[in-house]
């Protein structure tokens, strides 16, 4: 049941990453910081009463699935996607779509995939991978983050897609039904920035967009006032983690959505785009610096460490100089 014309190809993150391999594979010629783009996929949220694995929820990304579906929608391809009540469902669901010769996306937890290192499998249901086959009952696997395919048994995948815990995926699959004979992406690109665009700045409460980036710097500053040292350290490793693991491509997405524009500037033959794309990178340098001086504070190495206050600096910078770089891509004539 092995689809043999599928061909992977390594991402550096799993929703956009699965997005573009599973377009490439319908013929559309698309990369990863495109799907991403289109995707309107960067965002910054930090939700101090919600707690993930007992640590304050921080993503630097839009919500689970909301990538590939816009940026099918504005290719115009159709995409079928579904839920399921229990695994068995689920299961004969899958095998019925690879039957057809479909390879199929899916949101998995990365802790119940075994094929992973185990540093690298935590509590985390939103992963992103493609199943393209069955063989001796096995699934063959194409997951972005990995260099080459693997494979995986099917109770290890039914666990996996079927894991407790926020949020649930409940089986979540999708695959492509029909795609446009032609593809134009100039207006894809335009709707996808001006989706990102007000998404970071418009958002009216504290804890979502560009104001929620004031609200961590000073959430960190309180760090060791309100927190045992233990817990200060395991905050700040999880805001690391959700920055240069969870937000691959580095720096919280940001060298990914750089790489974006970049490749809009030359699609839409526009210089202002080149020159957002550079000054994205230069704040995602600043991001960076960001989590390398928390991981020393996380790690307590005297020599050279900073303190909360001047991490929560850090923050700022960062917050300014994104709010005044969205302020004026916002203002782009299209």
């Amino acid at each position: 049941m092995s689809i043999a014309d599928y061909k992977h190809y390594q991402h550096a993150h799993c929703e956009s990453g699965v997005t573009a391999n599973l377009l490439r594979h319908e013929g559309v010629d698309i990369s990863e910081p495109l799907a991403f783009g289109i995707g309107a996929g960067m965002f910054f949220g930090h939700l101090p009463f919600l707690k993930v694995s007992g640590t304050p929820g921080t993503t630097f990304r839009t919500w689970p699935g909301a990538i590939f579906k816009r940026a099918t929608q504005r290719l115009g391809i159709t995409m079928h996607t579904q839920r399921f009540p229990n695994p068995e469902k689920a299961m004969r669901t899958l095998d019925d779509v690879l039957a057809t010769g479909k390879p199929v996306g899916m949101l998995s937890s990365v802790y119940y995939l075994p094929y992973l290192p185990e540093a690298f499998r935590f509590h985390f249901n939103a992963h992103n991978l493609v199943v393209y086959g069955k063989e001796n009952g096995e699934y063959y696997v194409s997951d972005p983050v990995l260099e080459q395919t693997t494979r995986i048994a099917p109770e290890d995948l039914a666990k996996a897609r079927f894991a407790k815990g926020a949020p649930e995926p409940k089986g979540f699959m999708y695959y492509v039904k029909s795609v446009p004979k032609e593809i134009h992406f100039e207006k894809a690109i335009q709707s996808g920035i001006k989706q990102t665009c007000f998404f970071m700045l418009s958002p009216p409460i504290p804890w979502f967009g560009n104001k929620a980036i004031f609200l961590l710097a000073n959430k960190i500053q309180q760090y060791p006032k309100k927190l045992t040292p233990r817990k200060a350290s395991l905050y700040l490793g999880n805001i690391i983690r959700m920055q240069e693991e969870i937000g691959t491509g580095g720096a919280g997405f940001r060298f990914l959505y750089a790489a974006f524009l970049q490749e809009a500037a030359n699609i839409l033959k526009r210089d202002d785009l080149q020159e957002f794309s550079h000054e994205l990178t230069l704040i995602g340098d600043d991001w960076r610096n960001f989590a390398y001086n928390a991981a020393r504070v996380m790690k307590d190495r005297k020599e050279g460490m900073v303190s909360f206050d001047e991490l929560a600096d850090m923050l700022r910078i960062c917050g300014e100089k994104e709010k005044d770089f969205f302020k004026r891509m916002q203002k782009l004539k299209w």
